[in-house]
């Protein structure tokens, strides 16, 4: 006999099930037809590079490529704090993102979209500091953008 406690846990998953719920990695799912499919333009910065490994770790590396991704990727860096001698020593970072899913031989995108993102890293105490750290922000802005480009993918993606 099925508990109180049971039942009640059941019900969130019957009620996805119910929906047509397709867990997107799972059989079936959108993310098969992607894997593999998405070959990102050719990275010409630090940023774009981890933008690009950062996609084909989601979506896989291109084995048979049918749809191409282009993109244009803007940043801008913001003091945020300074100290008692006016030195600037936290700084934020914006990243503006625009890109489209273009089918591979095609001129006209199935997909577009802009995001924006930001992070913030410190100064730090030394210039070889504060310039490690301004990558390493770059890096993890990179991440946050090629996130939000799959999971636009997966949602909306032909």
């Amino acid at each position: 006999m099925l508990g109180r406690r049971t039942l009640l846990a059941a019900i969130p998953v019957l009620a996805l099930v119910a929906c047509g719920f397709t867990p997107v990695y799972g059989p079936g799912g959108e993310a098969l037809s992607l894997r593999g499919a998405v070959i990102a333009a050719e990275p010409d910065t630090d940023i774009t590079f981890a933008f690009v490994r950062q996609i084909e770790q989601r979506l896989g590396l291109p084995t048979q490529p049918s749809l191409g991704l282009s993109y244009t990727l803007a940043t801008a860096s913001t003091g945020l704090a300074i100290d008692e001698s006016n030195n600037v020593t936290r700084f934020t970072v914006e990243g503006r993102l625009t890109w489209a899913l273009t089918p591979l031989g095609e001129e006209e995108p199935t997909l577009t979209g802009e995001e924006i993102a930001f992070t913030a890293y410190s100064g730090g105490e030394s210039p070889l500091a504060a310039l490690e750290s301004e990558r390493d922000a770059l890096r993890r802005l990179a991440v946050l953008l090629a996130d939000q480009v799959v999971a636009r993918l997966l949602a909306e993606a032909p």
